[in-house]
């Protein structure tokens, strides 16, 4: 049955706000420590409007945080052997903690060959197979920032997650396996929903936390949701009003499930600020560990 009341609205501004300032001051801490400040590389190829504007947020964050940006931007025919030799650069740049190369690329560049070249120990964005295994068995490494993100979200709004059903509707390996995995490790009971789960609404109504990442405009419906459900809703899709104008919605209805959720997070504002957030503290924690840097808080 619908709730009475409208579910709130989990601030994912707030909380990477939050989140970038505690950021900011163990740089502080760690530049005293060290004397240096760590230092994050960002790669763009071509001129594709969104990318160019996530990288320009990902650059303004890594200064407010204290920390060197590396800006390089190449041009959409550069070689695949010319970005693969950055790279190598890259990775062997003492002053260089994180290397993030913008995707999209070019088709003619083969992306899982350049996301696999980055030194593990220097991928802030998580996407390395060897990240990716770390996760899966439970050792230390990167993680996806957007799942990390929905994973801290998820904590401050619930605390514990041990016990409580999950169903991740999504499978990509850049948030639906990861964003899977660490509510695993948070002792969730998890389920993976996608295009050919049967009767995905059943499966989704068992859920005490849905996170959405399937790319499909508001395609979660309010009488899908358990009432009560957290929310977690990573789509971000631009979808055409009248008079040519559009407007930006994620892969759930908000309206129909606020009627329904105990906590959702809005888009835009939710999951986002808290991607960007999440790839300067990985930044951080990868000096620290480089420098073999104890840091007083963990972030």
């Amino acid at each position: 049955m619908p709730r009475s009341s409208l579910a709130r609205s989990i601030d994912g501004k707030a909380a990477a706000l939050a989140l970038r300032a505690e950021v900011a001051a163990e740089v502080t801490r760690f530049t005293a420590a060290t004397g240096r400040v760590p230092g994050l590389a960002v790669v763009l190829v071509g001129e594709d409007p969104a990318s160019a504007v996530y990288v320009h947020s990902k650059g303004k964050a890594t200064i407010d945080a204290g920390m060197q940006g590396f800006e390089h931007r190449l041009p959409a025919d550069t070689s695949e052997a010319a970005l693969l030799a950055l790279v190598d650069l890259l990775n062997a740049d003492p002053v260089v903690d994180g290397i993030l190369v913008q995707l999209p690329l070019p088709s003619h560049i083969d992306a899982d060959k350049v996301t696999t070249r980055i030194d593990p120990d220097k991928d802030v964005d998580g996407f390395h197979p060897v990240n990716a295994g770390r996760l899966a068995i439970g050792l230390s490494g990167f993680v996806p920032c957007t799942p990390l993100g929905c994973l801290m979200l998820l904590r401050a709004e619930l605390g514990d997650l041990s016990g409580k059903s999950a169903v991740v509707i999504g499978r990509s390996n850049i948030v639906g396996k990861p964003m899977a995995l660490l509510l695993l490790g948070d002792s969730a009971t998890v389920t993976i929903a996608h295009s050919r789960t049967r009767d995905l609404p059943a499966v989704v109504r068992q859920a005490d936390i849905v996170v959405a990442a399937v790319g499909r405009p508001e395609m979660v419906k309010g009488d899908w949701l358990k009432p009560g459900a957290t929310v977690i809703d990573v789509g971000i899709n631009r979808i055409d009003k009248q008079e040519g104008k559009s407007r930006l919605v994620g892969d759930v209805d908000f309206a129909s499930a606020s009627a329904v959720a105990g906590a959702i997070t809005p888009v835009p504002g939710g999951v986002g600020p808290m991607t960007i957030a999440c790839l300067i503290r990985n930044t951080l924690v990868s000096a620290a560990r480089r420098e073999h840097y104890q840091m007083e808080k963990r972030l």
